[in-house]
């Protein structure tokens, strides 16, 4: 990434404000045909779990706490207020299902606001398209006055501080250059901690597996201007298996990206913990994914805590 970075982004999480665009309605994906999942092992026990709890109408599973991710350098505060976050960008449908409880009390978590944000299918944040160039990528335009030669004031010693930013994944907040919002949304969490947002399979870009970020704000209070107030008490990612992104990457626009994409396991930022890492439960046509993908993932919080991901 080249250019210069911005001074790293200062939120004031006790007045958390956004202004209300409305509701989108929800499309539910296609059934139809082979249906293909794909969990992790503890998600497959935690749903016949909370199965047999659904049937005795008794309280149901309890979940370990979800981790904690960093924030990324892509986060736009609370920008778009709505479900549909599609906007026009191409890619296979895809209707995310989370569902936030206290991972202490295994209530839900109603009224939460919940910031969901990802790149499109090649690889591109919207707002930050001059640093990510579909791939995480520098630009690649070089300056015509570029300075030649040899530099003079080499620092020596070892480096301190942050890394630079990119990809997603670390790195301090840069501000956006651009006013695109796409695939973006927050939305609150109903009275069984539920929210369902409807987007597109993520891409991926150079560095990272594929995934989205998340963020679940509490303790604020919804009015006819918004979400103000509260803290974020949880910032993670979630998580796509293999087999299900290497079918992605046989349709288009997917099919077209020339980025060289990171694994699950060696992506640097998942921790391999399955469900509790971020990995997605997902449903979808074996035989034509491109009609639809539904993930869900219950997230375990602590609504006491403050984690901005920062």
């Amino acid at each position: 990434m080249t250019g210069t970075q911005e001074p790293k982004h200062k939120k004031d999480l006790t007045r958390r404000k956004v202004v209300v665009a409305g509701t989108a309605a929800v499309a539910a994906v296609g059934a139809g045909g082979a249906l293909a999942m794909s969990a992790s092992a503890d998600e497959a026990a935690d749903a016949t779990s909370t199965a047999s709890a659904s049937a005795s109408s008794t309280a149901e599973v309890c979940y370990k706490l979800t981790s904690e991710t960093t924030e990324g350098p892509y986060y736009i505060d609370a920008d778009k207020l709505r479900q549909d976050i599609t906007e026009d960008k191409e890619g296979i449908p895809l209707t995310l299902q989370l569902k936030v409880i206290d991972s202490e009390t295994c209530k839900p978590v109603a009224n939460a606001a919940v910031d969901v944000w990802h790149c499109d299918a090649l690889g591109l944040y919207s707002g930050y398209e001059s640093f990510s160039q579909g791939g995480g990528t520098a630009p690649t335009d070089a300056p015509t006055d570029a300075p030649t030669g040899t530099p003079t004031d080499v620092p020596t010693g070892a480096p301190t501080g942050e890394p630079p930013s990119g990809g997603g994944g670390g790195g301090g907040h840069e501000e956006p250059t651009s006013d695109t919002r796409y695939l973006r949304g927050t939305w609150k969490t109903d009275k069984k901690g539920c929210v369902t947002f409807k987007t597109v399979f993520p891409g991926w870009y150079q560095g990272r597996c594929v995934h989205i970020h998340t963020k679940v704000h509490v303790d604020g209070e919804w009015t006819d201007a918004g979400y103000e107030g509260g803290h974020a008490c949880h910032t993670g990612q979630f998580f796509f298996d293999e087999e299900t992104v290497l079918l992605t990457a046989e349709v288009d626009p997917y099919a077209t990206s020339t980025t060289t994409r990171t694994t699950l396991t060696e992506d640097t930022i998942y921790d391999q913990s399955g469900t509790t890492g971020g990995l997605l439960k997902l449903k979808y046509n074996k035989k034509n994914i491109a009609k639809g993908v539904t993930a869900s993932i219950t997230m375990g919080v602590d609504p006491d805590t403050t984690n901005d991901g920062t």
